[in-house]
């Protein structure tokens, strides 16, 4: 009988581990030995892998992509782990197994999982999947002062905790339109840093702008209200600098509104770094959306207020693993899209941090009882969000933002007639544009 020989190849780069409450070799301790909740105790950004006999764990925090590749060699299996669908495709090029490579053959370790493989050779084996974070749903009381300081009270914490990491002489940016979810970054950012004694000149907001997008006189306005105009920078920008290959190419997706999404960060990030070369550190509000379910569901054929509050983590995770609807080369929600802000930090050489990914954050939010406070109203939805930030903003800074109606990244840097002259809005377009960068793998 053949011995298999299995190998993992892992690419990840240890360095982006940024574990706040344990060593490396205590976090992958728990990975490979651990429960479910002592994995759920590691704190921070992470994308760890642990291998014992032929048995492989992985798992990630979502602010990180860790994909796979189940390779076939005469000898058995290599898993190949990265964090970029490329960097797979070169290691097996550089192994000769380049031909059998296909981008829709990774697989992304989908958040708040651990994801198991047995590396037994042919057939190949699925995976099993074991959640990690599962917080409990409706523990909140519907008084929305008591929610909203619970929710932006949790949102300082992990704001301070990435403050104390980095360097006391280091600049920090946050990625400002004035909106909600980016006014309650700044806003607690700012508190936060006065609190810790921290000095204020180092913060900055920075706001895209194309020339004829709302965000900046929204963004303007919002620091005015609040004393705080000095700290704005906006960043202008040329709306056909915008390259749709070379983001398809950084993100390696091709959703549209992602897409789109990303062409911004990509714009934003490119600007700062010709404007600040040694810049480093980035906040901003992705996941804000997620966590309050503020998406509009009248776009979503598949979506129904009740889905929306009713389904654990749906903005987040998609419709759960394993389900049919679900890619297997992405997984689902922001699990799978937060490399829309993930890569075009990383390309341009930004360490970025959202703290609305943090379980922490999130915990609170799955917290709240939405179906007894909106009654099954849309409107109600649309509008909770904002209520919950201001009361809590002003119960944990004492400040008085304004609260804006919900606008995307991509709709207010630049208007949206504009905004289709460079990036058309079919799916199909993207999709073939990403599937040329593999056109040797076809």
């Amino acid at each position: 009988m053949h011995q298999y020989i299995e190998r993992v190849v892992d690419l990840l780069d240890p360095a982006n581990n940024q574990i706040l409450n344990m060593n490396p070799e205590e976090a992958t301790r728990r990975l490979l030995e651990g429960t479910p909740e002592e994995v759920r105790e590691i704190d921070g950004s992470f994308a760890l892998i642990a291998k014992r006999g032929k048995s492989v764990r992985m798992a990630r925090s979502m602010d990180r992509p860790m994909r796979y590749f189940l390779a076939k060699r005469h000898e058995g299996p290599a898993l190949v782990v990265a964090e970029r669908i490329d960097a797979i495709r070169s290691w097996l090029e550089s192994q000769g197994f380049g031909n059998q490579f296909h981008p829709s053959y990774t697989r992304m370790v989908p958040a708040h999982h651990v994801v198991e493989i047995q590396l037994i050779g042919c057939p190949d084996p699925d995976p099993v999947y074991t959640r990690f974070f599962t917080p409990e749903r409706d523990r909140l009381s519907t008084d929305l002062d008591e929610i909203g300081r619970a929710y932006i009270g949790a949102l300082a914490d992990e704001i301070s905790k990435w403050l104390r990491r980095v360097p006391a002489h280091e600049p920090i940016g946050v990625c400002f339109s004035g909106g909600i979810d980016s006014g309650a970054v700044f806003a607690t950012t700012y508190h936060v840093m006065r609190k810790l004694g921290m000095n204020l000149g180092r913060l900055k907001a920075f706001t895209l702008s194309f020339g004829d997008g709302p965000d900046l006189q929204q963004a303007r306005s919002f620091l005015e209200k609040l004393g705080l105009g000095l700290f704005l920078e906006p960043v202008e920008a040329d709306l056909s600098s915008i390259d749709v290959a070379e983001t398809i190419r950084v993100v390696e997706d091709y959703k549209p509104l992602d897409i789109e999404a990303a062409s911004m960060g990509m714009t934003l990030c490119r600007s700062i770094r010709a404007r600040y070369p040694d810049w480093k550190y980035l906040l901003d509000g992705d996941g804000g959306d997620e966590t309050l379910k503020d998406y509009p569901i009248e776009e979503n054929p598949e979506l129904t207020i009740r889905s929306v509050v009713s389904n654990l983590m749906l903005y987040q995770e998609g419709w759960g693993v394993g389900k049919i609807k679900h890619s297997l080369t992405y997984s689902g929600g922001l699990s799978r899209s937060y490399t829309r802000t993930y890569a075009p930090a990383r390309h341009f050489g930004f360490e970025g941090f959202s703290p609305f990914t943090r379980p922490n954050v999130i915990d609170v939010s799955e917290g709240i009882p939405f179906t007894e406070i909106t009654q099954m109203s849309v409107d109600r939805l649309y509008s909770l969000k904002g209520e919950i930030v201001s009361r809590g903003i002003r119960a944990i800074t004492g400040l008085e933002i304004p609260v804006a109606e919900k606008r995307r990244f991509q709709h207010g840097a630049v208007s949206k007639e504009r905004l289709r002259t460079q990036l058309p809005e079919q799916e199909v377009s993207y999709r073939r544009k990403f599937l040329e960068l593999y056109q040797q793998a076809e």
